[in-house]
Order: C-alpha cells, then sequence, then structure tokens
C-alpha cells in the first residue's frame, strides 16, 4: 500500500504544470526599479561639489532606467563582494566602471562594452621611471578586487614590488600623494579625472598605459536584463545622448 501510494504521489507530481521561473527583467521591472550596486568612483559615480550624486555612469544609468521604465535605486557595495551582493539579490546590476573579463563572464552576464578604459602607473610627477621594472622593491597600491590589482599581479616587473591593496582606488591617490606609496595602479577613467593641473592631486602624473579594457554592466548569469540594457545604448547612441555624455565626461565611447 505504501509503494501505491507513494507511486501516486509521483505521478501527481509528474502531471502537475512546470511553473515557467520568473526572468530576471520581469523580477527587476515588478519591483518598479533597478537597484545599481556601485563604488565612489570618478567619473562614473561620485558627488560633485554641489552635493549633487552624478557621474557618467550615474547619468547613463538613470537615462536607461527612463527608456526600461523603472527608477534607478543606486546602492554603495563593497567593491570585493559584488558578485556575492549580485547573486542575492540585494542588488540587481554592478554598473560602476567594471571591466570586462572572461572570468566575469563566464560568472556574470554582461552588457556589450560601452567605454573604453586602460589601467595606468600613476606615481608623484618629479618621481623616475623608465618602466613597471622600475617600482621593482618600492610600494605600489591598487583597489582590492580590481583590474589594478590583476594588472600588478600579472606583470613581471610590477610583481616584484611590495603591493598592498586598498579598499578603493581614491585611497591609492592619497598614499602616492602622502609618500606613503611609491605608484598606484589603477583606472585611466579615474586617473583623467583626478589627477594634474586643478586638481586636488596636481603633483601627480600617469607614467604609464598599461592594459586596454572595456566597461560593461554586469547583471546576474542569464539574466535577460542585459540585451534589453544593450537595446536601450543601442537608442541613446542613435539619439546622440552617449556621444555628448562621453565628450562631457571626458571618456571614450567602446560601441
Amino acid at each position: 500500500m505504501k509503494k501505491l501510494l507513494c507511486l501516486a504521489a509521483a505521478l501527481m507530481l509528474l502531471a502537475m504544470p512546470v511553473l515557467a521561473q520568473e526572468s530576471d527583467a520581469a523580477y527587476i521591472k515588478g519591483n518598479n526599479k533597478m537597484v545599481i550596486g556601485y563604488t565612489v568612483y570618478a567619473p562614473m559615480n561620485y558627488t560633485d561639489e554641489q552635493g549633487v550624486f552624478t557621474g557618467f555612469d550615474t547619468e547613463l544609468a538613470a537615462e536607461v532606467c527612463k527608456v526600461l521604465g523603472v527608477e534607478p535605486e543606486f546602492v554603495e557595495i563593497n567593491w570585493e563582494t559584488k558578485e556575492v551582493e549580485l547573486a542575492a539579490k540585494t542588488i540587481d546590476c554592478i554598473w560602476n566602471g567594471l571591466t570586462i573579463t572572461d572570468e566575469r563572464m563566464a560568472n556574470m552576464e554582461i552588457t556589450n562594452p560601452y567605454v573604453l578604459n586602460a589601467q595606468v602607473v600613476v606615481m608623484k610627477a618629479d618621481a623616475d621611471y623608465e618602466n613597471t621594472e622600475s617600482l621593482k622593491g618600492k610600494t605600489v597600491v591598487a583597489e582590492a578586487g580590481s583590474a589594478g590589482e590583476s594588472t600588478v599581479q600579472a606583470d613581471p616587473g610590477l610583481m616584484q614590488a611590495e603591493y598592498i591593496a586598498k579598499e578603493v582606488q581614491t585611497a591609492c591617490l592619497m598614499e602616492v600623494a602622502a609618500g606613503t606609496a611609491d605608484a598606484a595602479v589603477l583606472d585611466l577613467t579615474l586617473a583623467n579625472a583626478m589627477i594634474g593641473e586643478g586638481t586636488d592631486y596636481a603633483g601627480l602624473a600617469i607614467k604609464e598605459r598599461l592594459a586596454v579594457e572595456e566597461y560593461g554592466v554586469a547583471f546576474r548569469k542569464g539574466s535577460d536584463m542585459a540585451q534589453q540594457v544593450n537595446d536601450a545604448f543601442a537608442q541613446l547612441k542613435e539619439n546622440g545622448f552617449l556621444e555628448a555624455l562621453a565628450e562631457k565626461y571626458g571618456l571614450d565611447l567602446a560601441l
């Protein structure tokens, strides 16, 4: 009898209709908002001198959300745990100058590239530098979990330096300016915005570009929202919004 009951229960389960799993786009639109994970990173996401939260990614994300019919909600995250927060649905995407890599593409759904970037060596303007071998035995800083850190760990010259990970890229600039680090490896986009004449880091300079890379927006693996954002990118490129925004922030588009 027990076996017959188990068999009957199994047959009932098989006969029940399979409920389709809700798509990521439906989940996000059902909440009427897109929760955007970011870190403070000029010129992508930052607060200006007037106290306004802005930046290239901030403005672009807001415009894309307008196209998609949802409200943007920006949540500051820890860059080292970004994938965990994304998978746990604490955030819906990572939109903060995210470098596209094979590893990230394997674990997340990433949009088409939309901005070009590079990793650069930043030092005091009067510091001696020929190549990364010049930093052997010296102190080099980069943001933990960033493309800068990956560059330090892969470059033969930088591998011979004393490496210290920092929480954010701006902290790397502070270390170099204070003389507590000899060099920082960070994003060209940030370096262009924050160092040189007329900035708080007028005494710092870019010494070398090490790697060209592309930025994308990351969603949960298999998310159909990535394609919808790609479609919005195409629309914003066609109407001239993307080109004007890139010119405003001094960035090079990858689209």
